[in-house]
C-alpha cells in the first residue's frame, strides 16, 4: 500500500492536475528571520491559497500550528534542512527533521537543501541520499533544493554547472529539483533538457525585476514550475501576485486577467520584514 502513496501525494502538488507547480517557500523564518508578524501569519497563508498556490513549504514547527482549513486546497511541503544567517558558514545546511515526522504532520512532500561547492557538500549529499531512502519507504515525494553555492563556485548561473546539479538531485533519489536559473534565461532550456526529473526554478533575487516576465521566460524554457518565496510574501498583495503567476504556470497566459480577478484578495494591511537571505 505504501507504494501507492507517492503518486497520490505528487498529484496533490499540482492543483490543475497538469504536473506543473507553483510552490511558495516560507522556510525563511529559520534562515533569515520572520516572514510575517505572528498575527498576520494565517492571513498570509490564506492569501497564498486564495491566489492559487499549489503548495507551501514550511518547517515542522509551523506545520504543527496550521489550522486544517487553511490548506484544504493547497499542498503541504515540510522542509527538513536548516541554517541561519548568523552561522559561521551559512551554506552548511543540516537536517532538522525527518520523513516520519512529516508523515505524522500530514505532509504531501518533503524538501531538502543541498549547496554544491560548499565546504560541507559531502555531508549534505549524504543527507539527501538518506532522506530519499526514507521517502521511498514512506511513499513521500522528495523535492531537492540544490544550488551552486560556496567557495568553489565561480558562476552560479552557468548552464553546464546547473545541468550537473539537476542530475545530482535525480541520481540521489529526488522526484523534483528546485535550483537557480541559467543566465541568460533562454539557456535554462539546456538545463531542463539534461534533467530526468521536473525542474522548478527558484524565484531569483529581489532586485525589482518583473516577476511575471521572469515566470514566462522560465516556463518557456521547459521548467515545470516555480518555487518563489520572498518575492511573493514581501509583495504588497501576495494573493494578486500568486494568481498572476499561477496563470503563467498552469495556463501559459500572461497573467493579466488573473491580476484583475485577484485584486479583491489583496491584503491591504499586510507587511513583512526580512533580512537579505541565505535560503
Amino acid at each position: 500500500m505504501l507504494k501507492t502513496g507517492k503518486p497520490l501525494r505528487l498529484r496533490r502538488l499540482s492543483l490543475a492536475g497538469d504536473n506543473r507547480h507553483l510552490l511558495i517557500p516560507l522556510d525563511h523564518s529559520v534562515s533569515d528571520g520572520p516572514v510575517a508578524p505572528a498575527g498576520q501569519w494565517d492571513d498570509l497563508l490564506r492569501a497564498l491559497v486564495a491566489g492559487g498556490a499549489d503548495g507551501i513549504i514550511v518547517h515542522k514547527g509551523r506545520a504543527r500550528g496550521l489550522a486544517p482549513d487553511i490548506l484544504k486546497s493547497c499542498a503541504l511541503v515540510v522542509h527538513l534542512s536548516a541554517s541561519t544567517a548568523c552561522a559561521t558558514d551559512v551554506d552548511a545546511k543540516v537536517l532538522v527533521g525527518d520523513v516520519e515526522e512529516a508523515v505524522t504532520l500530514g505532509a504531501d512532500a518533503v524538501s531538502v537543501h543541498v549547496n554544491i561547492g560548499s565546504d560541507t557538500e559531502s555531508r549534505q549529499l549524504a543527507d539527501l541520499g538518506a532522506v530519499a531512502r526514507s521517502c521511498d519507504t514512506w511513499g513521500m515525494p522528495l523535492i531537492a533544493m540544490v544550488y551552486p553555492r560556496g567557495p568553489r563556485i565561480d558562476n552560479p548561473h552557468d548552464p553546464a554547472l546547473l545541468a550537473h546539479i539537476v542530475n545530482v538531485a535525480a541520481d540521489l533519489g529526488a522526484d523534483m529539483v528546485k535550483t537557480s536559473v541559467a543566465l541568460p534565461l533562454e539557456r535554462m532550456a539546456e538545463v531542463v533538457a539534461h534533467s530526468p526529473i521536473p525542474v522548478l526554478a527558484a524565484g531569483g533575487p529581489p532586485d525589482g525585476s518583473d516577476l511575471i516576465e521572469y515566470g514566462r521566460a522560465v516556463m518557456a524554457s521547459g521548467c515545470r514550475g516555480l518555487a518563489v518565496g520572498r518575492r511573493i510574501f514581501s509583495a504588497p498583495s501576495p494573493a494578486s501576485l500568486v494568481a498572476r503567476l499561477a496563470a503563467v504556470v498552469h495556463s501559459g497566459t500572461d497573467g493579466d486577467l488573473a491580476k484583475g480577478m485577484a485584486e479583491d484578495m489583496s491584503m491591504t494591511n499586510y507587511s513583512t520584514t526580512i533580512v537579505a537571505g541565505v535560503a
